[in-house]
């Protein structure tokens, strides 16, 4: 907030989830920068080792520990195991911040779905974050760790559209249980922040424009994106000023302020202006993308017939 004193990383433990590449590798080596100590949590064991050796290579002083586990993080007991044992590895200590950076998408229609996949969206986008944040709310609470816990949720948590009825849903959670906490953790000293990137150019970008319809295609090709590290450092700053939402692009920003709720404002005057953007700006691009769903209606109809779903 306005006149309040900055988050320093230096000398403390943090711990990243999905930190093996993308926005975690990324934020890894932004925060060893600045000197500190970085425990990252993965599944694939060989992108964790990789991984590691670029985040040391970043180190600011030879001194600051930087330690890999390799963790399933969509259930509860895996993710408190993994947080216990980066906690063990620094003396029993609970982190000093949590960022889950944790998660993957599968864009696709909706009548494509099956119950797999609408469950597997829910764990990917907001189980595989809400079950490391209650390990470690839990772990910072009864050893009186004033931390920060960051969840990562995306543009698609303020608003979404055609293709992203297995990740929306879950990005919006994130945001629900981000606010909810940021209220409740008062209680024990313990701050929390939501972070909405647009587009990340990542090794989970590639991977989900594999079934990503040419339709969503289409409606996000004006968007410029940002690349990991462009996300890392906008996440970064954020939580360095404390926002309880932080976001990195204009566009974000304006539907941050159109549908903020009850969140704080990161800044007042920004906002108000932002807010006036918003009224005009949100309506006209909701319609736009209208326009373009209403449009593919044709070739949708072709696509469904060609795949049998009306016999």
């Amino acid at each position: 907030m306005f006149g309040s004193k900055k988050w320093d990383p230096k000398d403390k433990h943090i711990y990243i989830t999905g930190g093996s590449q993308g926005l975690g590798l990324a934020l890894a080596r932004l925060l060893v920068k600045r000197g500190a100590h970085v425990s990252i949590v993965a599944r694939n064991a060989e992108k964790l080792e990789k991984a590691k050796k670029e985040i040391e290579a970043a180190r600011a002083s030879d001194s600051q520990r930087v330690l890999s586990f390799s963790f399933s993080l969509d259930n509860a007991s895996e993710s408190a195991a993994a947080l216990k044992a980066a906690s063990d590895a620094h003396g029993g200590r609970a982190p000093d911040a949590v960022f889950t950076c944790a998660g993957a998408s599968k864009p696709m229609f909706f009548l494509d779905m099956e119950e797999q996949d609408l469950t597997k969206g829910m764990v990917d986008g907001y189980w595989v974050q809400a079950w490391t944040a209650l390990a470690a709310a839990k772990a910072m609470a009864k050893q009186g760790v004033k931390g920060k816990i960051v969840l990562v949720s995306s543009t698609l948590g303020y608003m979404s559209f055609v293709g992203y009825a297995s990740y929306s849903p879950a990005k919006h959670a994130l945001r629900g249980l981000a606010d909810t906490l940021r209220s409740e953790l008062l209680l024990y000293g313990i701050d929390v922040h939501c972070f909405f990137p647009p587009t990340m150019f990542t090794p989970g970008y590639d991977e989900e424009s594999k079934s990503k319809p040419a339709i969503t295609k289409k409606i996000e090709e004006t968007d410029d994106g940002l690349t990991a590290e462009q996300a890392a450092l906008g996440l970064f700053h954020g939580v360095e000023k404390n926002q309880p939402h932080i976001t990195a692009d204009l566009i974000t920003s304006l539907f941050h302020a159109s549908t903020r709720g009850s969140a704080p404002r990161n800044n007042a005057f920004v906002e108000t202006i932002l807010d006036f953007v918003a009224l005009i700006g949100v309506p006209i691009w909701r319609s736009g993308v209208d326009k373009q769903v209403l449009a593919h209606r044709e070739e949708h109809q072709g696509y469904l017939q060609k795949k049998g779903f009306f016999s």
